[in-house]
């Protein structure tokens, strides 16, 4: 019974005792924007890094962290995710109650780019956002604190979100919107993917192509209608088109080394900024990536044998290449000067940093390896003047261990999102100093 008293008021203690401000002592602050601080503070106040350097002064009233032998990260960001995204409504036989949707006779193939298939480009993944998701706990558990998440159904799948992985009102875990338009590039127009136009990789680039043949048209109409409206007829609203304007820029898909060059060569002609994703065999088109000025995201999940493959089949060179070498495609790229950053592909958190291990074992430096999990990822997505380094001034993301943050079971000590104190366990679940949904933000 006192065993349980004492718990009880340890945790209403500290949700009591919020600290006005925070402060890591003597600590090791591994900043990434500049060099190692050996034995460092870093004050946090109001959810932002107020300071971090050698001489910092730990301000009176502070909740002070004693920092020896503690290491001090940036927290981590995904590239690419569709954490705390809903997956798609099922599109098989109809169950339950029958609604007038239910009832509906299926949509026609699309027989051109005027049907405007598969594209949902109006989609906004800060819309969709919701904070229950499991997945975000665990992913903070791990050292993630940001997530870049898209949609991801559809040639143009929708406008992606850079989000906070922490609190109980999406609204407010949003750092940007739009963060660009996710693209697939696969074929196959009608239900299930099987039927209609576009049904093939030919007939999905016309199809792009077309969308932005339509959207100059578009743009100049109704510059010219708004310019002089007077006895003309108003040009319709295209939510398509306006969708892929105001994305900003596109994130393509691209695994082979051709692949790459004919993204490359489509996104020259579309006239928009791209970004590169997926990127497997970039140890094999590291100059054509350098010429192209192109910024890309890796999977880290790299290729392996399929589980229910025939263990007695013959594969092809070129995949057996693939499988061995993808892995060196971060040292090659970071050789050559791409700028690059790691997404998790689907995996879990533990899954993703073995992946990032494993480049390590490739020859990408463990430094290089953080960089491209925080202050690159930032860069990339346009929010590096917020989030991926220890500097003052940026949001207050960070994540503390004992030891090596890349180790195949890191020590994570706390993490802190928008400079709310979490303490994440072995088995994911919050200690009494951090209850469930009860990081508190300093005030």
């Amino acid at each position: 019974m006192k065993q349980f008293l004492l718990f009880i008021s340890l945790a209403m203690f500290s949700l009591a005792q919020t600290p006005v401000t925070v402060a890591i002592r003597n600590a090791k602050l591994v900043t990434i924007s500049g060099p190692v601080i050996a034995k460092g503070t870093v004050v946090l106040r109001n959810g932002l890094i107020e300071e971090a350097s050698e001489n910092a002064t730990v301000p009176d009233g502070a909740w002070v962290i004693e920092g020896d032998g503690l290491t001090v990260y940036p927290g981590l960001i995904d590239s690419i995710s569709n954490i705390g995204i809903a997956p798609p409504a099922p599109t098989g036989p109809v169950t339950g109650a029958i609604t007038a949707t239910a009832l509906a006779p299926p949509a026609p193939p699309a027989r051109g780019p005027e049907d405007r298939p598969r594209t949902t480009s109006w989609e906004r993944a800060a819309d969709k956002f919701r904070s229950n998701d499991p997945r975000i706990e665990s992913a903070r558990n791990a050292g993630f604190t940001s997530a870049v998440i898209f949609p991801t159904t559809g040639i143009f799948a929708g406008q992606g979100a850079v989000v906070n992985l922490a609190g109980d009102n999406p609204s407010k875990m949003i750092i940007e919107s739009p963060a660009g338009q996710y693209m697939t590039l696969t074929g196959g127009g009608g239900a299930g993917g099987a039927r209609g136009f576009p049904s093939s990789g030919m007939g999905v680039y016309a199809y792009v192509r077309q969308i932005f043949i339509d959207l100059d048209y578009y743009e100049r109409t109704k510059a010219a209608y708004q310019a002089n409206p007077s006895g003309k007829q108003r040009p319709a609203y295209d939510r398509a088109l306006e969708g892929v304007k105001e994305s900003g820029r596109l994130l393509m898909p691209a695994t082979s080394k051709v692949e790459m060059e004919r993204v490359i060569k489509l996104a020259s002609e579309l006239k928009m900024p791209f970004v590169l994703y997926g990127v497997h065999e970039g140890y094999r088109a590291a100059s054509v990536l350098k010429q192209a000025n192109a910024s890309v995201l890796i999977s880290a999940k790299w290729p392996t044998r399929p589980p229910t493959a025939d263990p007695e089949a013959e594969e092809p060179l070129r995949t057996l290449e693939l499988r061995e070498s993808a892995a060196s495609t971060p040292v090659t790229l970071n050789k050559e000067g791409v700028k690059f950053a790691f997404y998790s592909d689907g995996q879990t958190p533990a899954e993703f940093l073995k992946g990032v291990r494993l480049a390590v074992t490739r020859g990408l430096s463990h430094d290089d390896a953080v960089k491209a999990m925080t202050l690159s990822a930032a860069e990339i997505h346009g929010v590096s003047n917020r989030l991926g380094s220890i500097e003052k001034g940026k949001i207050a993301n960070l994540v503390v261990t004992k030891g090596d943050l890349l180790t195949e079971k890191p020590a994570i000590q706390y993490v802190f999102v928008d400079g709310m104190h979490y303490v994440p366990t072995a088995d994911g679940a919050p200690t009494p100093t951090a209850p469930q949904g009860t990081g508190r933000r300093p005030r």
